[in-house]
């Protein structure tokens, strides 16, 4: 779409100074925006042409105007600048905070949410790294009370997996010790896909049947190591943007279903995608979740997202997102800042 320079002016301010009151923006606005350099009104000719070509809304009759769903990708598609860069408060605070978190990937991607929510103020989604061929590397069994069994297992990405199993009698140090024998012996370094039924009968039948509730233990955390889990930080902040309120319930309930929330949130590639409410199926007008993956080695991704209203400023959360995401896979893949 080609506009002239001053039209692209104009989209370009009320996009920003929207994001900053969440009030319609008039021609008075604007005209002390630009100085009184241009007239109010020949920013409002200008205005009632951008309302024209479907980039700007009228809320009102006697209203101002704000963006509209197709003026916020003109905007990101052809104005938001290319030369973004990261404010060197924001870098250093992502620095000192990433290399005080927990290095374990569970915990490494929940303290990176929460982190990144409290910084921007902003809710903050964390897949964990996924991959097809991810899968256990070791098992361990631990008794953790009279007739209780925890099974610790370490994927093949570095995280820890847990599940505790009720056995029906007392578990010996050599009942803990055969058993994770037994199933680092058959199922380490196995596909979730290649998990069947007659390899799951064997070392039930191997197991014996008060401990039986063990290897079913370690074969499903064997099954949801395939899927990715996701964390969440801030989800508080969605209650501050009016123009979610409609869509709570819905939002919320995506965001807190792994499955659900890992399609809603990765981008189809690895550059920064924003997501609009409006292309969204349901429909959630007003949203916007800004999503990057990071990179962690041997085909695993991840991805950290943003999310809350359209208004967001662009401009600063763009690099500080990017940020976020090599500091995350760094973390991930156990680099050092030396090492990337």
């Amino acid at each position: 779409m080609r506009m002239d320079d001053r039209k692209r002016q104009i989209m370009q301010a009320i996009v920003q100074l929207y994001g900053l009151e969440g009030e319609p923006i008039g021609s008075g606005v604007l005209a002390n925006y630009f100085d009184c350099a241009v007239s109010s009104a020949t920013l409002r000719n200008d205005m009632a042409a951008l309302t024209k070509l479907g980039l700007l809304e009228q809320p009102h009759t006697s209203a101002g105007r704000i963006p509209s769903a197709k003026g916020y990708r003109y905007y990101l598609d052809d104005l938001l600048g290319k030369e973004m860069q990261l404010d060197r408060q924001d870098a250093r605070e992502i620095r000192n905070t990433f290399a005080a978190l927990d290095q374990e990937p569970d915990k490494l991607a929940q303290g990176a949410a929460k982190a990144l929510a409290k910084m921007t103020g902003y809710t903050v989604a964390v897949t964990t790294p996924r991959a097809d061929d991810l899968c256990i590397a070791h098992y361990e069994v631990v008794q953790v009370g009279r007739y209780a069994a925890a099974v610790l297992a370490v994927t093949t990405a570095g995280g820890v997996r847990t599940r505790v199993a009720h056995v029906s009698r007392g578990l010996t140090r050599g009942d803990a010790a055969s058993l994770a024998a037994l199933l680092n012996s058959n199922l380490t370094f196995v596909a979730p896909v290649d998990l069947d039924q007659n390899l799951l009968n064997a070392l039930c039948e191997q197991a014996g049947p008060a401990l039986v509730s063990v290897v079913w233990a370690a074969a499903g955390i064997l099954q949801d190591s395939a899927r990715p889990h996701v964390f969440l930080g801030g989800e508080q902040y969605l209650l501050q943007w009016p123009e979610l309120q409609p869509h709570l319930p819905l939002l919320l309930a995506q965001l807190n279903d792994d499955e659900r929330a890992g399609a809603m949130i990765t981008p189809p590639s690895n550059r920064t995608t924003v997501f609009l409410g409006e292309d969204m199926v349901p429909e959630m007008p007003g949203l916007c979740i800004m999503a990057k993956r990071y990179m962690v080695g041997g085909g695993m991704t991840g991805t950290i997202a943003l999310v809350g209203p359209a208004r967001m400023p662009f401009s600063r959360l763009i690099p500080v997102l990017e940020t976020c995401a090599q500091e995350l896979g760094k973390g991930m893949s156990g680099r050092t800042a030396d090492e990337a």
